[in-house]
C-alpha cells in the first residue's frame, strides 16, 4: 500500500484539525469529529502506512485539546507499526 501522508499547517481550531485530517486521509462520511471517533477511524478504518506531520504545532492555540490530540496521536504511533506522527 502507498504511504498516506497528512501534513497539518496553520491549524488554529479543533474544527480545522479534524477537517484537514478527514480531507487528507479520506475519512469516511460518518466520522464523528471527536477523540473516540478519531481513534476508531485511525485504528480500524484507514489502512496504513500513515504519516501525520503537524507543522507549526507550537502555534496551535487549542488549549487542553492540543495535549489530548498529541497524546492520542503518540498513542497511535505506539499501537500501530505502520503509523508515524511528527511535531515540527
Amino acid at each position: 500500500m502507498p504511504l498516506k501522508r497528512c501534513v497539518l499547517r496553520d491549524i488554529h481550531t479543533l474544527a480545522q484539525f479534524y477537517d484537514e485530517l478527514a480531507r487528507q486521509l479520506a475519512f469516511p462520511a460518518h466520522f464523528g469529529r471527536n477523540l473516540d471517533a478519531l481513534w476508531d477511524v485511525l485504528t480500524g478504518e484507514i489502512v496504513g502506512p500513515i504519516e501525520i506531520v503537524w507543522e507549526g504545532s507550537a502555534q496551535a492555540n487549542l488549549g487542553v485539546d492540543y495535549a489530548k490530540l498529541v497524546a492520542l496521536l503518540n498513542d497511535l504511533a505506539a499501537e500501530r507499526d505502520d503509523f508515524t506522527f511528527t511535531l515540527r
